[in-house]
């Protein structure tokens, strides 16, 4: 079995902005199973779920701004991460409004 590719920062250089039906949170707690709580920009606390292509090369932690999709069926409930933004792409985000600063 082989080792996973895990990017780095440096790796991160584009900047994925919210479509429609996304939105902005922040990681509140690591659930374990590739699961997060996320406080997202709508005010609602929702279990994420680590889509596998960002759970192999991306890590997240605890505090970080992350991109949520919810879900059809529950959607006030779940939503799949769809991207995890660096510190820099934080602040540009912040500066430009689309990060409410609650967050």
């Amino acid at each position: 079995m082989g080792k996973r590719k895990v990017l780095s920062e440096e790796d991160l250089k584009e900047l994925v902005l919210p479509g429609e039906g996304e939105l902005l949170g922040v990681v509140i707690k690591l659930m374990g199973s590739d699961h997060i709580l996320v406080k997202c920009s709508d005010g609602k606390t929702r279990i994420g779920r680590i889509i596998g292509r960002l759970k192999r090369k991306i890590w997240i932690r605890e505090g970080d701004v992350v991109l949520v999709a919810p879900w059809e069926f529950k959607g006030d409930e779940k939503a799949d991460v769809v991207w995890r933004y660096t510190i820099s792409q934080v602040d540009w985000l912040k500066a430009n409004k689309y990060l409410p600063e609650e967050l």
